[in-house]
């Protein structure tokens, strides 16, 4: 018997997965109504569901230092410098930028074509336009709807009032006109504007800007619309912008330092206006045409000495005009032009730092973010700290101008001390010459710069390249039909699985005979399947159903429980009350007659007694009359009707201590009496979950049949029986599956453990028919196992 359990166990374990596939495949119906259910939903969706089309173009950013061998252009072009990639793709998706695209493409204005369910986005496809002469309020969004009654005439807003196209019609929003631009289209429209700021906030958020390829700069622009050829416009126009916009960006500097010459050289030609009246004044006035031939050599000495102090004045010049630019308030966070030449590199070097951070906060502010953003105001910070090095550099390099001229004017006196012996009026003269000289080296030197400026701003050249322009797709990337069904087949699969699974892991009932075989080892001695029959007594000479049958083959298995002993004493108990001790007992009782044995059941159930209830007999003098002295053994036994061999000795009244009452010594004197006239001794006793009758009557038992009822015995119960099992309190204890019903998924380990199930409709058993189920009369056609199966 050991090793036929380890075989089964064996068997058990080998054949988890197919009963896992047998317990779901039997609620095939629910899986297939719905996965049905969620096929015509993706449907409906797929069919219903907006479409959303995706675009995407490239950009090149230039991130090169130009190549140029000229330092001094080099100097010019201050905006070619490496961009920081970050920080562009950042432009990319400011709303500054992406206004300048709403209205370049005129996207305030949205056109719906209103369908019987859903409508559609008609960019550029409607067959009008709507022109707005008036809005009431610019700053909030309004729609009108478009209602076509014929060709050439429609009605605004559900209104009474009829109009043409081209006619002007006025409401609260304003005064608009609807211009035929094509022919056909739908009837029904809705034409909404939005302020462009919101416009452009709802594309930023449906654009996405990266990097191409890691390392690179070349960008990835990609946006996803309703339209396909609103996608496609709104990203090339981004592109276009930002090249424009770069322009502009680079050109500021430069209009910058453009303004600061003019604003100098028209300084200085008034200067060198009043300088060379004065000379030719003075001239006239002295009759002084030409210079003795004698201060020739001092005039040149002291001209060579005055130009190198020109060229000081110049540099110094320049850099009071720096100076004072830095210095004035109004010009706070604006560019600060070129070196103009002063050959100072530290010099170049904040400049040029001073006017990259004011890009960038330009660029920050441009894209939309408050002036009082951290970033922002860190911006700001580091821009004063480069204003006070400028301004501290500026000072060093006044200081070493000054004192230079400081030596070159020593030099000066000691030359112009030789020209004492000249005359007064030759003296006079050449200072005015010198002063208008010196003027004239700084116009012209300006006038130099400014056409070099000039020229930087007429080849100003954007740091983007477009490599690749948005194409219309037109094949939708949402809703993806494939991923939509996908996803509907493992819902509809999923749902009925889990909730199948909630079910399983929340029933703490015993379904299935693996479920006691996991918990304890005691021995299972057999099943018995759900008798339809209305009566106790299923196993009669006559009967071949199949729990008659199962009975049968339980009264076979004792064999292996009681091995060669002549007259066995049998105990049936079970956990609760209702798992069908009485049934079985009585059942097994009829087999053991019907084998020729002579047996007697038991009603020691004393507390509620059911078997001469079930099986129709009146009340007799019972057990607990005979163990209060009223009433003698031979008195007790009861034949069965129908059956030779077969009795039960009934309980009797209901004591009101029957715990105390079983240890009577006349329990043992009753039993001692059935041995010798009984063949068979059947306990039908209380349940040993509850009281201890049955562990006080064990004593007198050589096996136990512990009834386990599918459905209705609780799991955690079974490890009582482990218990029980494990300490031996009860004699050679086994177990019986009571009320077992054949379903798929359970008939591995219930009938078709022993092959119950098998045989309908080939005359193995008798069969019993239930009436159907509203579950098997409304999928029965669906069910893969089925049988017809035949009344009888």
């Amino acid at each position: 018997m050991e090793e036929q359990l380890q075989t089964e166990k064996s068997e058990l374990n080998s054949l988890s997965v197919k009963d896992l596939f047998f317990k779901y495949i039997r609620f095939i119906p629910w899986f297939i109504i719905s996965l049905a259910l969620a096929l015509i939903v993706a449907y409906t969706y797929l069919r219903y569901a907006t479409p959303v089309y995706s675009s995407a173009g490239t950009l090149l950013i230039k991130t090169d230092e130009p190549s140029t061998s000229d330092e001094k252009l080099q100097q010019l072009f201050l905006t070619d410098e490496n961009q920081n990639i970050q920080n562009e793709m950042e432009v990319l998706r400011s709303r500054g930028l992406l206004e300048r695209v709403v209205r370049k493409l005129h996207l305030e204005t949205g056109y719906m074509a209103q369908g019987s369910i859903r409508s559609s986005n008609v960019y550029k496809q409607v067959p009008f336009q709507l022109d707005i002469f008036e809005i009431a309020d610019s700053s909030r969004a309004f729609s009108l709807d478009i209602v076509f009654d014929s060709d050439s005439t429609f009605t605004v807003n559900g209104g009474d009032q009829h109009f043409k196209y081209g006619a002007l019609f006025e409401n609260s929003n304003g005064v608009f006109r609807l211009s035929k631009i094509a022919e056909g289209g739908g009837k029904e429209y809705v034409v909404s504007w939005q302020p462009a700021r919101s416009v452009a906030a709802g594309l930023a958020n449906s654009l996405v800007v990266g990097l191409k390829t890691p390392g690179t700069g070349i960008l990835l622009i990609s946006m996803e619309a309703t339209n396909p050829r609103l996608a496609a416009d709104v990203i090339n126009g981004l592109m276009r912008e930002y090249e424009v916009a770069t322009i502009e960006d680079k050109n500021t500097n430069v209009s910058n330092i453009l303004s600061f010459i003019d604003v100098r050289l028209d300084t200085l030609n008034h200067e060198l206006d009043s300088i060379q009246k004065a000379l030719l004044t003075y001239r006239e006035q002295n009759n002084l045409i030409d210079v003795p031939t004698q201060s020739t050599a001092y005039f040149t000495q002291t001209t060579a000495v005055d130009d190198q102090i020109n060229q000081q004045n110049l540099q110094l010049d320049l850099v009071n005009l720096v100076d004072q630019y830095l210095r004035d308030a109004q010009k706070k966070y604006s560019l600060v032009p070129s070196s103009l030449g002063l050959q100072d590199p530290t010099l170049n070097a904040l400049i040029q730092s001073y006017n990259t951070l004011e890009f960038e906060r330009k660029a920050l502010l441009d894209g939309g973010t408050p002036p009082g953003n951290l970033v922002v105001k860190q911006k700001e910070e580091q821009l004063e700290k480069l204003r006070s090095s400028l301004l501290e550099n500026l000072k060093n390099i006044r200081g070493a101008y000054q004192q230079a001229i400081s030596e070159l004017e020593k030099k000066s006196s000691f030359a112009q001390s030789e020209f004492r012996s000249l005359p007064k009026k030759a003296r006079e003269m050449l200072e005015i010459q010198r002063q208008a000289d010196s003027k004239l080296t700084l116009a012209n030197y300006l006038m130099e710069k400014r056409e070099e400026t000039a020229i930087s701003k007429a080849s100003t050249i954007s740091n983007s390249k477009i490599l690749e322009e948005a194409d219309v797709n037109s094949i939708p990337v949402k809703p993806n039909r494939r991923t939509v069904q996908l996803f509907a087949v493992l819902i509809g699969l999923a749902i009925p699985a889990l909730v199948i699974f909630i079910i399983e892991i929340s029933n703490d009932k015993v379904t299935t005979r693996s479920d006691i075989e996991r918990i304890t080892a005691a021995p299972i001695l057999g099943e018995v399947g759900h008798s339809f029959s209305g009566e106790t007594l299923v196993a009669t000479s006559t009967s071949r159903g199949m729990v008659a049958e199962q009975f049968r083959i339980i009264r076979s298995n004792l064999q292996y429980i009681i091995g060669s002993l002549a007259k066995p004493t049998i105990l049936t108990t079970s956990s609760f009350s209702g798992e069908g001790k009485s049934f079985i007992s009585t059942n097994i009782g009829a087999v053991m007659a019907l084998a020729g044995k002579k047996t007697v059941v038991l009603e020691f159930d004393i507390r509620k007694p059911k078997i001469m209830a079930g099986l129709g007999l009146q009340q007799h003098t019972g057990i607990t009359q005979y163990l209060l002295g009223r009433a003698q053994a031979a008195d007790l036994p009861v034949a069965v009707p129908g059956y030779e061999n077969f009795y039960v000795i009934a309980c009797g009244p209901v004591p009101p201590n029957p715990a105390e009452l079983l240890l009577e010594k006349r329990v043992a004197e009753l039993f001692a009496w059935l041995k010798e006239h009984f063949d068979v001794i059947l306990i039908d006793t209380a349940p040993v979950g509850m009281v201890s009758d049955a562990l006080t009557l064990a004593q007198f038992a050589d096996a136990t049949l512990y009834i386990v009822r599918q459905g209705h015995t609780f799991k955690k119960q079974v490890g009582l029986i482990d218990e029980l099992y494990v300490q031996q309190k009860l004699p050679k204890l086994s177990v019986i599956i009571n009320d077992v019903k054949l379903k798929a998924g359970y008939g591995y380990y219930g009938y078709g453990r022993y092959g119950y199930g098998y045989g309908y409709g080939e005359s193995y058993y008798a069969e019993e028919t239930p009436l159907p189920s509203f579950r098997q009369r409304l999928f029965g056609w669906l069910n893969p196992f089925g049988r017809k199966k035949k009344r009888r």
